[in-house]
């Protein structure tokens, strides 16, 4: 009976101190991971359609209209795995989406000298698609960085840092930050010339 009671405690113990927690925790960053990889992606796919609309309109400004392009190219090449990223990796990542989140604003600040093309229907509809998008990444990579501080937490404060050292041993994960593009777009608004 004595042997029955310490395995009951023992167990009600575990199930406290990160057992499922620490796993749950894992596969929600994994997912908020795919999130933001999916919201971009959903960008990328908008980018081919808002680049032909704006270059019928504004076909000398051939320079900006290619370094979308090369932007989004080189943001699409760039993947991340969530389970195996490193702090490398995913600073690669940021950076790619980073330089396309530049070329980007670059782009609609070419589209602001041209009332005719900020007048097209198609224009207007793809304006509202790719802002509603950037706010879709702005959430699912707020998602994922309130989840991997969760996991961070779980594995780094008692009582759950002991499980984790003793049958998970996971480390920090790497937590999502501007890239250096970003950081100065953000800095850096764009002038806009009436």
């Amino acid at each position: 009976m004595r042997r029955i009671t310490s395995l009951a405690i023992g167990l009600l113990l575990l199930t406290g101190c990160g057992v499922q927690s620490i796993p749950t925790a894992e596969n929600q960053v994994e997912a908020t991971v795919a999130e933001v990889t999916n919201q971009y992606k959903r960008r990328a796919d908008l980018i081919p359609n808002l680049v032909k609309t704006v270059k019928g309109y504004a076909s000398h400004e051939r320079e900006t209209l290619e370094a979308v392009i090369n932007a989004r190219a080189n943001a699409t090449r760039v993947s991340i795995d969530p389970s195996n990223a490193t702090p490398e990796q995913i600073q690669q990542y940021q950076q790619a989406q980073g330089g396309l989140s530049q070329a980007l604003g670059r782009l609609m600040v070419v589209a602001e000298r041209y009332p005719e093309l900020k007048a097209d229907r198609n224009f207007r509809e793809l304006q509202a698609q790719l802002e509603g998008t950037e706010n879709r990444i702005t959430i699912a990579r707020q998602r994922h960085i309130e989840a991997i501080k969760d996991f961070n937490n779980l594995v780094t404060v008692p009582p759950s840092s002991w499980t984790n050292s003793l049958l998970y041993h996971h480390d920090k994960m790497a937590q999502w930050a501007l890239a250096e593009a970003e950081q100065e777009a953000v800095e850096k608004a764009p002038e806009v010339e009436f």
